[in-house]
């Protein structure tokens, strides 16, 4: 008995964990992906878009801020960018936000946007719990 129980204990928090707000936000993040973003996501946990505006390349590491880069013809970053919507969102929403501005609105998102040198500073990918800045409405 006591091992169907921890059986049944174990599916349900799976099933919490799958219909958390985190895990609906990635959700709905990888599926805004096209399926060459969903695969760099998936492998290395970034993807890569092109700004509207300038055509440059940017990737977008997981996480909320600061989480993007703009990177060289070589894949070498080369600055880094840090914005967010406003609002208490969880990470795969801020990620489909940034990858939408990039990829529709870049000018607008840079002109908020933090820049910050990549070498020395943060590590790609880093979680802070702070609020950044630069937020757009």
């Amino acid at each position: 008995m006591c091992l169907r129980l921890n059986a049944v204990g174990k599916l349900y928090r799976e099933h919490l964990a799958e219909n958390s707000r985190e895990a609906r936000g990635l959700r709905l993040m990888r599926d805004w992906l096209s399926p060459q973003q969903r695969a760099q996501f998936d492998g290395s946990g970034h993807f890569e878009v092109v700004g509207s505006d300038s055509g440059k390349q940017y990737r977008i590491y997981r996480g909320t801020a600061p989480n993007i880069y703009e990177v060289d013809e070589a894949g070498r970053l080369k600055v880094g960018w840090c914005f967010m919507p406003m609002g208490t969102l969880v990470e795969g929403d801020v990620i489909l936000a940034q990858k939408i501005a990039l990829e529709t609105y870049e000018n607008g998102a840079l002109a908020v946007a933090n820049r910050f040198p990549t070498k020395g500073g943060l590590r790609p990918g880093l979680r802070w719990s702070g609020r950044p800045r630069a937020v757009w409405y």
